[in-house]
């Protein structure tokens, strides 16, 4: 299968402040070589994807997402962000073993803010919160996580590979 590199891009960032949002997945991108301040080691990775509710151009939810160590220590991107997302602390015991795809499909709110590189500008999360009570949840829509994606990157056909019930011996 080809990989088609195009020149130029229309990407439009999710705009600037805050957002009522959901996370719609949360991807292991497993053990990657990351280097800082000249030592390089290998480390777990993940990234959660959020939806807030305005939409693009296309008619189509913006998404945000975030890198992160997958780690709860103390000093963790991770953990600081989902102790502020879930307005407690975790636990010892939580600390333990805390399955992250539980989050998918739950609300919060999302700061977001522009940082401009030399690609260009890009929406990137500043803050997560829980969305305050009363507020309407938004529901994850147009998206299919990651792993659920055909090799190709499309969204899987929904004809389960033509089997139909009259296949099923039981």
């Amino acid at each position: 299968m080809p990989i088609v590199a195009k020149s130029g891009t229309d990407y439009k960032p999710a705009p600037a402040g805050t957002h009522s949002a959901v996370c719609v997945d949360v991807v292991d991108l497993g053990i990657l070589a990351v280097t800082y301040a000249g030592e390089t080691k290998e480390q777990h990775k993940i990234e959660i994807v959020w939806q807030i509710a305005e939409d693009r151009d296309d008619g189509k939810p913006y998404t945000i997402k975030r890198r992160y160590t997958c780690s709860l220590h103390e000093k963790a991107s991770l953990r600081r962000d989902l102790e502020s997302w879930r307005g407690k602390p975790f636990t010892d015991e939580e600390c333990q073993g805390f399955d992250i795809e539980v989050l998918i499909g739950v609300p919060c709110m999302l700061g977001v803010v522009h940082n401009t590189t030399a690609k260009g500008t890009f929406a990137n999360p500043s803050a997560i919160m829980q969305l305050p009570k009363g507020m309407p949840k938004i529901a994850p829509r147009d998206y299919v996580r990651v792993c659920d994606r055909a090799p190709d990157g499309t969204a899987p056909p929904n004809d389960f590979g033509g089997v139909t019930d009259d296949d099923v011996p039981f």
